[in-house]
């Protein structure tokens, strides 16, 4: 991790879970670290819950990841005053529970694409442009799911994953297109689609809590571990696809 000490990281969707885990487990390792997600209030308290030497590294910022003109202000932010981007985590994710065929969910089944889908592809974008600009061997991580594989079914009784499985799927074919792209430009940015099983996370709903009892759980400091792992390879390694699953994982 030594060729890392002091550039720059940026994690969507930082306030909780996966995300609120890798912001620090990046400042532990020496990054400066520029969290983003839609909830200051949260951002604020992982920022209380540092060390006074990993403050001064650790910037929040306020993004929708929805909101395109919300990124390039962030990211313009960050170029501006830490001089770019050198590791991005595309860790923003939502499910909304509801069926595909029910009506009226349009505003449901939009905002699950425009996170997990437009949001990666817009966030990649300014982060790949501010590495391409300074030749810098970057790191993309798109943080994708066991479900972008295959489809979960835990039956009729619980609610539908509907198109979020849809856009992981699509992760899963972005991350091949970004690797042939990054090869096209010629640059020697990494691109890596990390895909965990079920993950303690507040992704989860009520009903879900059913299963806690008879089915193995990550905690998001497991994936955080994992991603660290795929950081830290060296140059001329690249990890395309990481799954982690917990042992005893029935799918």
């Amino acid at each position: 991790m030594e060729r890392w000490f002091d550039k720059v990281a940026v994690v969507t969707g930082s306030s909780t879970g996966i995300g609120a885990a890798c912001v620090k487990d990046l400042l532990n390792n020496g990054f400066q670290v520029c969290g983003l997600a839609r909830r200051e209030t949260k951002l604020q308290e992982l920022g209380s819950s540092l060390s006074e030497e990993q403050q001064k590294k650790y910037f929040p910022m306020k993004c929708d990841v929805t909101n395109e003109d919300s990124i390039k202000k962030a990211f313009e932010w960050i170029e501006q005053n830490l001089g770019g981007i050198d590791v991005l985590i595309n860790n923003a994710g939502v499910i909304k529970y509801t069926d595909l065929v029910k009506e009226n969910n349009t505003v449901d089944l939009q905002s699950v694409v425009d996170t997990n889908l437009l949001g990666v592809a817009f966030c990649t974008r300014e982060a790949f442009q501010s590495m391409r600009k300074r030749q810098f061997p970057g790191h993309i991580i798109l943080i994708n799911s066991i479900a972008g594989h295959t489809v979960p079914n835990f039956g009729p009784d619980l609610p539908s994953f509907n198109i979020y499985p849809a856009t992981k799927f699509g992760i899963t074919a972005m991350s091949e297109v970004y690797r042939q792209e990054f090869l096209k430009y010629g640059t020697k940015v990494k691109i890596t689609s990390v895909s965990p099983g079920g993950t303690a996370t507040d992704l989860f709903p009520e009903e879900y809590s059913k299963l806690t009892n008879n089915y193995p759980w990550l905690s998001p400091e497991d994936v955080s571990n994992a991603i660290m792992y795929v950081i830290s390879t060296p140059p001329h390694v690249q990890i395309h696809e990481l799954t982690i699953k917990p042992i005893g994982e029935p799918m």
